[in-house]
């Protein structure tokens, strides 16, 4: 019963609660991100595998440059396209706040796996499709566990347990986790330098290696 009724009932309300308090910190942000590079938009979009794998467009603040090159045309790097602001929006997850819309429009949770690319979704095995189940989540059992330091093993083996043991205090445990880690900096990792390749490529690595 938790899963299916309370569980989004608490996700809509706490996310509409959340986004009026937000609120500032979300438009000095948007601010923020005009004035570092007024080129671009404020907010990044892209598909995502969701529920069931459906796809959906998820929401974050953009915190890299538009352009993917410099002035002599040679290609930029993640860590050089890094604004200065993204890279503190990244480690104190203020990029995340705009999630609180797909929440309130029913696509993902506060807590559950963290939605992927949907160009990942042919290289999961059928135990590790199992993160599907249930919405994605702007937190989750991974992320309270390692988050980037992690191998795509782990990360899809704790996803899978979130799906099994769900339930209030688990959501309570690992969201009490996340402020945690948030507050003491813990596991964040610029995507750029995270330790792990993309799972697209690793699966293909491990599959050349046979």
């Amino acid at each position: 019963m938790y899963r299916t009724i309370f569980k989004p009932i608490l996700d809509f309300l706490a996310a509409l609660i959340l986004l009026v308090f937000f609120s500032p910190i979300i438009l000095i942000s948007f601010l923020i991100i005009k004035f570092e590079d007024p080129d671009g938009p404020v907010l990044f979009k892209q598909k995502r595998l969701g529920k069931d794998s459906k796809e959906f467009r998820v929401f974050k603040l953009r915190s890299m440059k538009v352009s993917t090159h410099d002035k002599d045309g040679n290609e930029l790097s993640d860590h050089e396209r890094m604004l200065r602001s993204g890279a503190l929006f990244r480690k104190l997850s203020i990029d995340e706040l705009p999630q609180l819309l797909n929440i309130l429009k029913g696509e993902m949770s506060f807590i559950g796996p963290r939605p992927l690319p949907i160009i990942y979704e042919p290289y999961y095995n059928d135990e590790e499709r199992r993160r599907h189940n249930i919405k994605p989540g702007i937190s989750g059992w991974a992320q309270v566990n390692g988050r980037n330091s992690i191998t795509w093993e782990d990360k899809f083996k704790f996803d899978v347990e979130y799906v099994e043991k769900l339930g209030l205090l688990f959501d309570i445990k690992i969201a009490l986790l996340t402020i945690y880690k948030v507050f003491a900096k813990s596991d964040v990792v610029v995507r750029g330098d995270s330790t792990n390749v993309d799972f697209h490529t690793y699966r293909k690595q491990q599959q050349n290696d046979r």
